[in-house]
């Protein structure tokens, strides 16, 4: 989180705010009050001097109607006498004239050599014309502002006779009000001063516990869900900070509930055996789960961010938006990964509450088994098929032949010895078919009994001895004269044992050797059958124990094989708790072999 600077915290904004407000309210109200102050001072010491002029405008008035002898007081002292006693205004000075123009009378007494002066004062001459002044106005010698006053004096026909003037300065009222300015400014800055104490302690109350709160979202959002914030009153902030609490409370108990749905999410995601992709609305890969991973081997942090169609190998025949609406699964082949595997791919849609669309998830199930299941049933179908056609095609052109004429004919034996021998060969694949399909099922059971191995395999090589005399193959045997004692079946033993030596002198040269050899080791017995003849090439070692597999079609099937003979021996000896396996060189011959488990009870039977 981004740390606010000092100046744009609300601790300074309060208190900025809160002595700008008290700055701005002492402003207007000492602005007011000086004006009004000043206004009301210089109208009552205009009211003053007027009333004071007009009182001596009266006795003066008397003075110059005064009829006067000879040893009466002259009009200049009688005025004098006036101005002395009725005119005491401070910083104030008065002047009588005559209608002449004479100054017969002054209050200040540093102006008594002007007694008998004509004066030339305009505002006296405006006076004579009936113009009364009471005008504020500038001493030009003092520079002080004053107020001048002039009253006519009126005869008994209401003439003129004379005039007073008074200039009165007004310069202690300004006095006063720039004192009482002083006053009210060092008032104002007094009370910012306090303003500011103040308004430190009342913005503490307010961003403590928002400042606390502050800290708490922090640690919120650090994921920290232990602490609360301090309570300090009941007001709003109060109760600002109770609800903040409260809604901590239930983030930590929804935040643990989502922990606990996640981990339950995950371990299922982790534990799941189908693959999990999610995408986003774009379809880029924020999710994969661990199978997924096994299945794509791609991990989740290569392939997040990727789209989804080209991590499933899409892009070429599917757009993201067909998946939106996609309801059937997709067979996904991964030979583009070299693997032979098949997913299986469902596909259903994110959707948020209002029903927008908001991503994808990609289910992937392992189909692999079911696919090669699923081929090899194909595969044997078509070979059961195969194998019965050829030889039906081959019994119906004979017989054919022999309905058109020929059973009359020479070669009528022959045809008959074809048909005779395609039929075995059917006979022995149906047989084939149907042990297959009895080992197949879970309910067949062998005749398991105690057998001396050293003596049945002797058997099993006279008996080809005699059956194949005439084709001077040699028999070798290595067997021990000791018994071995196993348990089996003794005719599916026959069978697999048959199955062997028959594909060994099959395979032999003319005049070849085959080899049979018995041996004891490790708790098994070992019965290995090796021939002289052409081999088997190393690519085929791994499938000649498939069904229908012949690594020479053409050759086998002339020799009356139908490609199940190996099939069904892997099938006895693996019922019989063995293993059977094939080692051979191209050209020099193929050694079979199986082995056999010896339990002691067989020996001791």
């Amino acid at each position: 989180m981004k740390k606010i600077r000092f100046y744009k915290s609300i601790h300074v904004k309060i208190v900025t705010i809160y002595v700008l407000l008290i700055l701005i309210a002492m402003q207007v109200i000492g602005v007011y009050f000086t004006q009004q102050l000043e206004d009301t001072l210089v109208e009552n010491h205009e009211e003053m001097v007027s009333e004071r002029a007009e009182l001596l405008r009266y006795n003066v008035q008397q003075e110059m109607l005064e009829e006067r002898g000879e040893d009466d007081p002259t009009l200049t002292a009688d005025i004098e006498n006036v101005l002395t006693s009725l005119f005491n205004i401070e910083d104030a000075k008065a002047r009588v004239v005559d209608i002449n123009n004479t100054i017969v009378g002054v209050s200040d007494r540093t102006e008594l050599d002007l007694i008998g002066q004509r004066t030339t004062d305009v505002y006296i001459n405006r006076t004579f014309i009936g113009i009364e002044e009471s005008q504020p106005m500038i001493d030009e010698q003092t520079n002080e502002r004053v107020r001048v006053i002039t009253k006519p004096v009126l005869g008994e026909e209401d003439e003129t006779i004379g005039a007073v003037y008074i200039e009165a300065s007004v310069e202690e009222i300004y006095a006063q009000v720039q004192q009482i300015n002083q006053i009210l400014m060092t008032g104002t800055v007094i009370a910012l001063a306090i303003t500011v104490v103040l308004g430190v302690l009342l913005s503490q109350t307010i961003t403590r516990p928002i400042s606390d709160m502050r800290k708490q979202a922090k640690a919120m959002g650090k994921g920290d869900f232990t602490r609360s914030v301090t309570v300090y009153g009941s007001d709003e902030i109060g109760e600002l900070a109770r609800a903040f609490n409260d809604l901590t409370i239930k983030l930590q108990d929804a935040n643990a509930t989502t922990e606990g749905e996640r981990r339950k999410l995950s371990s299922v995601l982790t534990h799941m055996t189908d693959g999990v992709i999610a995408t986003d609305k774009k379809g880029h890969i924020i999710l994969m789960n661990r199978r997924a991973e096994e299945m794509l081997d791609r991990t989740q942090n290569d392939a997040l961010g990727e789209k989804l169609t080209e991590v499933l190998n899409l892009s070429g025949s599917i757009k993201l938006e067909d998946l939106y609406g996609y309801n059937d699964s997709i067979l996904l082949d991964l030979d583009w990964l070299g693997d032979e595997s098949f997913l299986e791919a469902h596909f259903s849609v994110i959707s948020k509450e209002n029903g927008e669309q908001n991503g994808l998830i990609a289910v992937l199930h392992d189909v692999t088994e079911q696919e090669k299941v699923e081929q090899e049933r194909r595969e044997f179908v078509a070979n059961v098929s195969h194998e019965l056609r050829t030889p039906l095609t081959s019994m119906k052109s004979y017989l054919e032949a022999l309905a058109d004429g020929a059973l009359d004919t020479d070669v009528a034996p022959r045809f008959i010895n074809v048909t005779q021998t395609e039929t075995e060969r059917m006979i022995r694949l149906v047989n084939d078919l149907l042990q297959l399909s009895k080992m197949d099922s879970k309910d067949y059971q062998m005749t398991m009994n105690s057998m001396n191995l050293t003596s049945f395999v002797d058997q099993v090589i006279d008996r080809f001895e005699m059956s194949t005399k005439n084709q001077a193959i040699t028999f070798k045997r290595k067997v021990p004269d000791e018994p071995l004692f196993v348990y089996g079946d003794r005719d599916k033993l026959t069978q697999l044992l048959d199955n062997i030596m028959s594909n060994a002198v099959k395979y032999s040269p003319q005049g070849g050797t085959i080899t049979c050899s018995v041996k004891e080791e490790k708790g098994r017995v070992i019965i290995s059958v090796q021939d002289e003849g052409v081999g088997i090439p190393k690519d085929s070692i791994p499938h000649v124990f498939d069904r229908f597999y012949r690594v020479d079609k053409a050759r086998t099937r002339s020799l009356g094989g139908t490609g199940l003979g190996l099939a069904i021996a892997r099938e006895i000896i693996q019922a019989h708790g063995g293993n059977i396996w094939v080692s051979s060189d191209w050209g020099q011959g193929t050694k079979m072999s199986f082995s056999l488990p010896v339990p002691e009870e067989a020996k001791e039977a």
